[in-house]
């Protein structure tokens, strides 16, 4: 098949018969669209279709695209992708985009659930509790990043220079990485892509390349999913991203 036959094929199997608005009034921009993100994009690399939604709506939570994040919850759900999955998704962006985001986030993506018949809450998936957060989230932390955000901020007043890392430790990797619903390579893949969505993240970007291969992502995958990435959040942020992944386990050379 060609791309145009590919893009029909492949946006039936996500949208259905669903037209936008768009396909009325913009018709040239929508065939652009089409042809590009599901005749091209989504032929690119060995990612399953599961992983590319889910990495559609970690981008689209990013941008804050409500309207484009609820049509790709309705897709996931057509594909398969479990509730629960698209609901990690969406909750793994809270300690990189904040809470208010998320919640705009999480308020489109229950429209569609509840326009689905899923009922809610959806069962919940913490592993964690109050007394062992901060050492759940030290398990898994530690073999990724090891101790470095600590040791960045060393040199902050006494009473403050912990604060932040203790944070990350306990609510990052405590409340968020250790639920289930998603893998940790899962989670570790979505979260380079919402680094790189945001933008201005390098250094965040780079350590995130290595923590991403070291839960179990090979170079390949990463590269396949900022390719996916790319129609969400522009040509600027992926390359860039790209840019840091491909040298993120490169020696360091000095001058």
């Amino acid at each position: 098949m060609d791309r145009i036959a590919r893009a029909e094929v492949k946006y039936r199997e996500l949208f259905g018969e669903q037209a936008s608005s768009f396909d009325t009034t913009d018709p040239e921009f929508m065939a652009i669209l089409k042809r590009l993100i599901f005749g091209e994009v989504f032929h690119v690399g060995k990612l399953d279709d599961a992983t590319r939604e889910l990495v559609t709506l970690t981008v689209l939570t990013v941008n804050q695209t409500l309207p484009q994040l609820s049509a790709h919850v309705g897709a996931a759900l057509n594909i398969g992708v479990a509730p629960i999955a698209i609901r990690e998704g969406v909750y793994q962006c809270a300690p990189f985009i904040g809470f208010p985001k998320t919640l705009n986030a999480i308020g489109a993506m229950n429209d569609i659930f509840r326009a689905r018949g899923i009922a809610l809450p959806l069962p919940a998936q913490g592993n964690s509790t109050e007394a062992d957060r901060f050492t759940q989230g030290c398990v898994l932390q530690a073999p990724l990043y090891g101790d470095e955000i600590r040791a960045g901020l060393k040199d902050l007043p006494e009473g403050l220079r912990d604060a932040l890392p203790d944070f990350l430790t306990a609510h990052c990797f405590g409340d968020f990485y250790t639920r289930s619903g998603l893998t940790l390579a899962e989670r570790e893949l979505l979260v380079l892509c919402l680094l790189a969505a945001q933008g201005g993240a390098d250094v965040q970007m780079r350590a995130h390349a290595l923590g991403c291969m070291k839960a179990g992502n090979d170079k390949a995958t990463l590269i396949a999913a900022l390719i996916h990435g790319f129609p969400y959040m522009g040509f600027p942020r992926a390359i860039n991203a790209i840019r840091l992944v491909r040298e993120a386990d490169s020696p360091v050379r000095h001058p």
